[in-house]
């Protein structure tokens, strides 16, 4: 599949619906985890009556969905940012041209929305934790939710590209994802939710209506990667240069524009 623009430069559709098709599977399934471990008259509540635990639990099994998206033949195809501030990264490391990355928003954030729709077949369970929307916790305010936002995001961008740059690691950047988010989401949860993604912050807010300190979501992550990023150059951690935009399948390049050259 490849449609040419009025200028003659090709629109990988393709990796958009990839990414489109990522980001819904992502929210759809990893929300769910949230519902089911969170939600009122869940049995897993029953089961596990330790928030801490249930929290070290969905951090783990969001981060496993996102690194099985990853190595998934989506993953293969799209490179799996399934989040904008991973794509603002590889932009601003000069490894997707703009057009492309304006393209992976669109679609993420479309995704987003179309993988939420699904979560409201949870009903009044679902409801009852707004459909796994992030909101600042009770007690901690504005400034500390943001805070929250703002480090753990850091330290997604620094965890991945401290993989993406080593050649013996870079094979198993999706194992990050499990462990990374289950000691985040269990530390800093109770904060502001551990959004650390724009997109999967605004599909459930959407259908939830759960807008409270909605900016929070956005400016947040996009402080973190905007730190992560120059963590990255100006700190000594840029020696091993990151080569291609993607966390899996980093030989498979379609349309030739995960190193920002076309």
């Amino acid at each position: 599949m490849r449609i040419k623009e009025a200028q003659g430069r090709s629109v990988p559709w393709l990796l958009y619906g990839a990414e489109f098709l990522g980001t819904a599977l992502l929210i759809a399934f990893g929300l769910s985890i949230v519902i089911l471990a969170f939600g009122e008259g869940s049995p897993v509540v029953r089961l596990i009556p330790s928030t801490g635990l249930r929290r070290l639990l969905t951090g783990f099994l969001f981060g496993s969905t996102g690194a099985l998206i990853a190595i998934s033949p989506l993953g293969k195809e799209s490179g799996a940012h399934i989040n904008p501030v991973v794509t603002l990264a590889f932009r601003l490391l000069g490894k997707l041209k703009t057009r492309h990355a304006v393209g992976y928003v669109l679609a993420q954030f479309a995704g987003a929305m179309l993988g939420a729709l699904p979560l409201l077949a949870w009903g009044e369970m679902g409801r009852s934790v707004s459909f796994g929307a992030t909101l600042p916790g009770p007690g901690y305010g504005i400034v500390r939710a943001l805070a929250g936002e703002t480090v753990t995001t850091f330290a997604l961008i620094v965890g991945l590209f401290f993989f993406l740059r080593h050649h013996r690691l870079r094979p198993f950047t999706p194992a990050l994802f499990p462990f990374l988010y289950a000691i985040m989401v269990f530390a800093e949860a109770p904060i502001s939710g551990t959004s650390t993604n724009p997109a999967r912050s605004l599909g459930p807010a959407v259908i939830a209506g759960a807008w409270h300190g909605w900016w929070i979501y956005w400016a947040g992550p996009l402080l973190g990667t905007l730190l992560g990023v120059a963590a990255y150059r100006f700190t000594g951690l840029g020696w091993l240069k990151i080569e291609v935009a993607k966390l899996y399948h980093f030989e498979h390049d379609r349309y030739g524009v995960f190193r920002g050259k076309t």
